[in-house]
């Protein structure tokens, strides 16, 4: 797979970080090593893939995932190619920072579901 970030924009203070931004992180940082396709993260976060585009997106324009298309015939696998995303080094520090800042603040209060 080749791997790129759309747009290399790294903007400054990084993405708006929702709730659904964080279950995506913390999916993400289960297994940080790994790929994730769409449909796979949707399901795993609990996200539409109307929601959960546009946070794939603004997380790698802020060069937190990187992303590839998968290199396969369609005809052979019976499917259209995969997009995969991964999170770089400044993703996963940038998530597990995040994720912790949050069960930092939500401590002592009502659970808060991720």
């Amino acid at each position: 797979m080749e791997t790129k970030s759309a747009g290399q924009v790294h903007e400054r203070g990084g993405p708006r970080v929702s709730l659904q931004t964080l279950k995506v992180l913390k999916v993400m940082t289960e297994n940080p090593a790994s790929d994730y396709y769409g449909l796979e993260l949707a399901e795993r976060a609990g996200l539409k893939s109307g929601t959960l585009y546009p946070t794939l997106i603004r997380l790698e324009r802020h060069g937190w995932l990187e992303s590839a298309w998968e290199n396969v015939d369609p005809k052979v696998v019976g499917r259209r190619p995969r997009r995969y995303y991964r999170l770089t080094t400044l993703g996963l520090r940038r998530a597990r920072e995040e994720l912790a800042d949050t069960q930092a603040f939500f401590s002592g209060q009502p659970t808060l579901a991720l």
